[in-house]
């Protein structure tokens, strides 16, 4: 293909309720669509920064100007350019993974509907459907907590999710076992809000027969995890440590870690995300599929994704009314008894609703290939 023009998409979509982790509350889904227009078609994806750089080094603010500067122009007017060279024409662009994937996720869309093949057939899914898990964010009370996790059960989500920080976690997680029982699939998430001098509290987890802890240290402290999982039964699973192939398999050969998280935006797109798949399933080591509060767009792909054979524990991939009144898509996905549908469509899996992103737009970027 040749890529004619680049189309960045500022939206800001409010969430039916506030969002609440360890590094912030979100009240609204602040992030940037990617649009290509090629000589074959155009496909649509989603950087999933979020507005603030606590959860990684990126931010909403930053892809449009970083995009547009920088990576837009090593794309634009290639001729014979495909998914798989998107990252080796941005590799010399350090970091900034997020903002890589949404290009290659669209380029990957564009290239999948000129095709006529689905995201499912290209990485070889057969499954038809993934378990949907919830995640529950941090509450101000333990009663609230219990409460909005039993409506998510009552709801049929097979596995929940918590929010911890440092004040709000044994407490919390026995809260919840207490309620609904040791048969609840049930596991936490950091998001690297403790400290290895920590590892005593954490311990105290044990208790409860979690799925896994996630994320407990900062990215760069692999092996402080080494020293938790010497110190605990729980397993220890990486998320925001995980950022590409390389660095889980040095988290696997040092002993840091049990379980990986997979998130493609993190990674730097879902080729990187099926390579992770492939390294894990490769040394024995389970993964599942994080969201990052995605819109339609991300949340179909993450379906496929989550739809791997390796990916053996429930992922993060809640139907799209967890968090959105109304979507920018006009297929969202909706959980069935406890699970979503793969979705088999050319392309990425959704059909967009024009509308519907034409009234969250807040800033819109055209770049175009040089002419001649």
């Amino acid at each position: 293909m040749r890529i004619e023009a680049i189309e960045l998409r500022r939206v800001d979509i409010p969430l039916v309720t506030p969002f609440r982790t360890s590094f912030g509350t979100q009240d609204t889904r602040d992030c940037v669509l990617v649009r290509v227009v090629t000589d074959v078609g155009e496909g649509w994806s989603e950087c999933v920064t979020m507005p603030w750089p606590l959860y990684s080094a990126e931010s909403s603010d930053v892809v449009i100007p970083i995009v547009s500067a920088h990576m837009a122009p090593r794309l634009l007017g290639v001729d014979g350019i495909g998914p798989r060279d998107v990252a080796r024409l941005l590799a010399p662009i350090r970091g900034h993974r997020m903002a890589k994937a949404g290009l290659e996720a669209a380029v990957l869309d564009a290239w999948l509907r000129a095709a006529g093949q689905s995201f499912a057939s290209f990485l070889g899914v057969t499954a038809t459907r993934v378990p949907c898990g919830v995640s529950v964010g941090i509450h101000d009370s333990t009663e609230a907590l219990v409460e909005t996790v039993g409506g998510y059960l009552d709801e049929g989500y097979v596995r929940i999710k918590l929010k911890i920080e440092p004040g709000n976690d044994v407490e919390a997680v026995a809260a919840v076992r207490r309620a609904f029982g040791e048969d609840v699939p049930l596991q936490v998430d950091a998001n690297a809000a403790y400290e290895p001098g920590d590892i005593p509290l954490l311990r105290q987890l044990d208790a409860f027969g979690l799925l896994l802890i996630e994320q407990p240290f900062d990215e760069e402290r692999l092996l402080a995890n080494v020293d938790l999982r010497a110190a605990i039964d729980t397993p220890v699973c990486l998320d925001e440590s995980a950022v590409s192939a390389q660095v889980v398999a040095d988290a696997i050969r040092l002993g840091a870690v049990d379980i990986v998280n997979i998130k493609a935006g993190r990674v730097g797109g879902y080729l990187e995300a099926a390579r992770i798949h492939d390294l894990c399933v490769a040394h024995g080591v389970p993964v599942w599929c994080g969201g990052m509060v995605e819109t339609g767009i991300g949340r179909a792909a993450n379906a496929v994704l989550a739809g791997m054979a390796g990916f053996s524990l429930p992922g993060d991939n809640s139907g799209f009314d967890r968090f959105y009144a109304t979507d920018i898509v006009a297929d969202p996905l909706r959980m069935v008894d406890g699970h979503l549908p793969v979705p088999t469509a050319p392309g990425m899996g959704f059909e967009l609703d024009p509308e519907a992103i034409e009234a969250v737009t807040v800033e819109r970027v055209l770049l175009e290939a040089p002419s001649g």
